[in-house]
């Protein structure tokens, strides 16, 4: 790779606002179990732990990287967390960008390459998606924090690839 790209961005696995409330409403509960458990030790002390637990894996998976996206050249490739398979789409066999919201629902997990339905899904956070039709009728969802951005490389990339 020559390091020379038209897009490059980094999903990180644990900055979704939502999953990050769930895990801290968690915690305070178990903070306040703890709080509240004053006649057996054992028990109180397991509360304290577990929410100790919670906040720590939360913070190490703010800085984990689910996948980056990149596109370069005559591809978009994403590239997952470690024993994931590098995933290279040709740009020339892309028939349509798209930009539009990733999903109706206001709570989405993220997935990596989760081919459902006749499409692929890529997603760690964000509102917006673009969405490639190949010449197969295959579709590409790519979640991302800025779309906007991902959908004019990728044009821009295949406008190159066309002249």
């Amino acid at each position: 790779m020559s390091g020379n790209y038209l897009f490059l961005e980094k999903q990180y696995l644990g900055r979704d606002a939502t999953w990050i409330s769930v895990r801290m409403i968690l915690a305070l509960f178990c903070f306040i179990a703890y709080y509240l458990n004053l006649e057996n030790l054992p028990s109180r002390q397991l509360f304290f732990i577990v929410g100790t637990g919670v906040i720590i894996v939360s913070v190490i998976m703010i800085y984990m990287v689910h996948y980056k996206t990149t596109v370069e050249g005559k591809f978009l490739i994403l590239s997952g967390l470690w024993s994931s398979k590098l995933v290279k789409i040709d740009l020339y066999n892309i028939a349509k960008v798209e930009l539009r919201p990733y999903s109706s629902f206001v709570v989405n997990n993220p997935v990596y390459n989760l081919h459902k339905g006749g499409k692929i899904r890529f997603y760690s956070g964000g509102k917006d998606a673009v969405w490639l039709t190949d010449k197969e009728g295959l579709v590409y969802i790519i979640g991302s924090h800025r779309a906007e951005e991902l959908a004019r490389a990728v044009m821009e990339a295949k406008r190159k690839l066309n002249a």
